[in-house]
């Protein structure tokens, strides 16, 4: 079959008129010949066009694919036939009541009123307006068993549900519904002032400021043709890096708590504020808000900064590696880590994991390397993959990138880094255009689209945060696993609420 999908570029302004409109049956057969074919799915959602619903597919695979088409009321759903689809028709069903029939699994993704106004068709089988009342997936038998975490937990952290069906200890299915705090963020994009857009970019994941801020802007830019500065662009890397190398420290840290072996949990969680503190050095706080906007960035890097950074990462980088040893040649650890909620390679291509949860599962894929921007295209990232699927992979992908961002970070400060700051200005959007960025945050590939009317006002605002793949990779990890284990699992993901439940 002839591709009928448009070959775009991350980060390129695509007037509206030039994105495929095909028929629906076109639209179909052609997005699923790319997935089927080893294609993946970055963006898959509808919009409203004046009187008319259309639906608008990103697809990848070694480049990026773009097509659209007008939306049927239902149609035979492509998760039959094609899984990565599966929680993107269900995104639409409940955004904008289009029915995806046949799919095997139609539920809640985030709670939304809107659907209220299409009872007729979708979403009348549930009186209440709450995101828990449906009838959850059950194992029948007399010796079955129902455990149900949440969504209030002792911890603080945001409300999510867990329902393990399990036959003694061993997990048969472990059901997971998120939604109970759905913000609208995507529709605020659409309804507050220009200069605001940032601000909501940097808190759509507090742990992944850096991460989407950095697709809003790129997006930005795209659409206006701004272009940013080479200083810019090796602080914007230095504050992504910095961003994952935070997060992947306290990641092996709550892994070393979960096995019991407190030392290097409390190692890696005092490391951890220092590497924040970095970012701290940098813009002023130690998550890097208001650091990334649309043209570069608002702090510069001055050289006594530069060298500041340069002592501490020189200070730094030796003791985590002691502590990386000291985790990973116990053997008391590599029997918990290892064989413990493994995801198979097949599994993980089926629901479409990203980040270091594909990349345990033997996913090469990086969007530093595969679809790069600031200053990736000039720095070596390698694959990074694995192909046993539990824990002790999880752990170990962290485990190398934790050493590779260090190494990046202190190759970049040797470069030269002046730049022109940037305020908080909002250039105006041109009309009828799109843009989607992509890059690689720590859990994964974030991408942002933009779709533009006629009066350049934004019509559709698309995020997609990499825990909206991996939620469901987390459930594959429980089955026939000990329901002791899921904390070692969760962890292991260490997945967002507030990134999926936008």
């Amino acid at each position: 079959m002839t591709n009928a999908f448009l070959e775009i570029s991350n980060g390129e302004k695509i007037p509206r008129e030039k994105i495929p409109h095909l028929s629906f049956d076109d639209f179909k057969d052609n997005a699923l010949t790319i997935v089927k074919g080893g294609g993946k799915v970055v963006q898959y959602f509808a919009y409203p066009d004046d009187a008319s619903v259309k639906l608008m597919a990103v697809l990848r695979t070694d480049k990026l694919w773009i097509a659209g088409c007008d939306a049927p009321d239902s149609y035979p759903s492509f998760t039959t036939e094609c899984e990565p689809f599966h929680l993107f028709e269900r995104e639409i069903a409940e955004q904008y009541g289009i029915r995806p029939e046949g799919h095997p699994w139609l539920k809640m993704v985030r709670y939304h009123p809107n659907v209220r106004n299409r009872p007729d068709v979708f979403w009348n089988d549930y009186d209440e307006d709450i995101p828990g009342n449906y009838d959850y997936y059950q194992v029948d038998g007399d010796e079955i068993h129902e455990v149900a975490v949440g969504p209030v937990h002792a911890g603080v952290i945001e409300p999510g549900h867990f329902r393990f069906n399990c036959i003694g200890e061993r997990v048969l299915h472990l059901e997971i519904q998120l939604g109970y705090q759905h913000r609208g963020i995507e529709t605020l994009f659409h309804n507050v002032e220009a200069k605001r857009l940032p601000i909501l970019a940097e808190n759509i994941a507090g742990d992944t400021t850096i991460g989407h801020s950095l697709c809003m802007a790129q997006a930005v830019e795209a659409l206006t043709s701004i272009q940013v500065d080479p200083g810019a662009k090796i602080i914007r890397t230095i504050a992504l890096e910095l961003e994952r190398l935070a997060n992947h420290i306290g990641d092996l840290g709550a892994l070393s708590g979960d096995v019991a072996f407190l030392p290097p949990a409390n190692y890696f969680g005092r490391i951890r504020g220092d590497f924040l503190n970095l970012s701290l050095l940098i813009c002023g706080n130690r998550f890097g808000k208001g650091l990334v906007r649309p043209g570069g960035v608002r702090f510069s890097l001055a050289d006594d900064i530069r060298k500041t950074l340069d002592e501490r990462l020189k200070e730094l980088k030796p003791q985590v590696e002691h502590v990386l040893e000291l985790l990973f040649t116990a053997s008391t650890v590599r029997a918990r880590f290892e064989e413990c909620g493994a995801v198979s390679t097949y599994d993980a291509e089926q629901l479409g994991l990203v980040g270091p949860a594909g990349r345990a599962s033997g996913i090469a894929y990086d969007a530093r390397r595969c679809f790069p921007t600031e200053h990736y295209s000039k720095l070596d990232i390698p694959e990074n993959k694995i192909s046993s699927g539990d824990v002790w992979a999880r752990a170990k992908v962290r485990y190398d990138e934790v050493l590779q961002s260090i190494e990046i970070i202190q190759s970049l400060i040797k470069e030269p880094v002046g730049t022109q700051c940037v305020g908080n200005q909002m250039p105006e959007l041109p009309p009828d255009s799109f843009a989607v960025s992509i890059n690689e945050a720590w859990r994964g590939e974030v991408a942002h689209s933009i779709l533009t009317d006629k009066a350049g006002n934004i019509c559709r605002y698309k995020v997609k945060d990499p825990s909206f793949h991996n939620w469901n990779g987390l459930a594959m990890a429980l089955r026939d696993t000990g329901i002791s284990d899921f904390p070692l699992n969760n962890k292991s993901f260490n997945l967002s609420y507030c990134g999926f439940d936008l």
